[in-house]
């Protein structure tokens, strides 16, 4: 990222929130609202928000059609990522991945634990299908907020590995 926190290559991103109570309308999205205000602050272009209930086959849905139709380079959701019987955003995104990036998920996991020892109960997985990643973040706004800060500063090199756009350096 550029000094000022921006991205510098355009990209597409969609959001999605799992979670019954916000989609009845009983409790207001506020970590959706969250990510879209952090993927405008980084200069993403928001091209979809859905708020749906926790419903593996919709969640699933939803997100292939961002990825296939939509073209979203990032898809973020957030909710649906703990123990509750409820909780099957991981399920629904492993539906539709056609490769895991396990590297992301156990990242948040691992520094997450540095604010709270639930953090080891999240269930939330990284995938990309297409060229599209799909990241589950947790549902608490303040927990999204932390692992957007972990993952933010690798995402434009992945979104240009995945567009097959990164320069190929030896190691």
């Amino acid at each position: 990222m550029t000094e000022d926190n921006k991205i510098t290559q355009h990209f597409r991103v969609g959001i999605i929130t799992a979670s019954d109570r916000c989609a009845a309308g009983k409790r207001e999205d506020r970590s959706g609202a969250l990510i879209r205000e952090r993927m405008d602050a980084v200069g993403g272009e928001v091209i979809a928000v859905q708020v749906l209930p926790d419903d593996r086959d919709i969640l699933a849905e939803a997100m292939r059609s961002m990825a296939d139709t939509l073209k979203a380079d990032l898809i973020l959701t957030t909710g649906g990522t703990g123990l509750s019987p409820r909780d099957v955003t991981p399920e629904a995104t492993l539906d539709i991945a056609e490769r895991m990036v396990p590297g992301i998920s156990e990242t948040m996991r691992a520094q997450s634990l540095r604010f709270t020892q639930h953090a080891m109960l999240t269930r939330g997985v990284s995938c990309i299908r297409g060229r599209t990643l799909i990241i589950n973040l947790p549902g608490n706004p303040k927990a999204v907020g932390e692992c957007l800060d972990i993952f933010l500063p690798v995402l434009e090199h992945a979104l240009e590995v995945i567009r097959d756009q990164a320069r190929h350096e030896s190691h």
